[in-house]
């Protein structure tokens, strides 16, 4: 459930590579928390991996999300550069009515 989610809010519509990257360690890290700790990472990562293979090619952030996935997997373990996004203002209700 947690993964569908995570999943579903990578898939929003940005106009700025920053933002993809930010929303790809985002949905990482909400990942991670919600991981079971008695199961095995490698086998979690795979089943999220498998799950998010149809939306890789056409969502920039689920790219992002699989990427940091990967790179979690390669041994030996290395630390991975996550951070929180800036705080900032991005708009507001004007902004998304410029959408519509």
């Amino acid at each position: 459930m947690n993964l569908h989610r995570t999943l579903h809010m990578l898939q929003t519509q940005t106009d700025c590579q920053a933002r993809v990257a930010e929303l790809g360690r985002m949905g990482f890290m909400q990942w991670l928390g919600g991981l079971q700790g008695r199961a095995s990472f490698a086998r979690q990562a795979e089943i999220a991996l498998l799950a998010a293979y149809r939306f890789r090619s056409s969502d920039p952030a689920v790219e992002v999300f699989c990427s940091l996935i990967e790179e979690a997997l390669v041994m030996p373990p290395k630390p991975l550069d996550l951070a929180l996004p800036e705080k900032r203002r991005r708009g507001g209700a004007r902004s998304r009515r410029q959408l519509i």
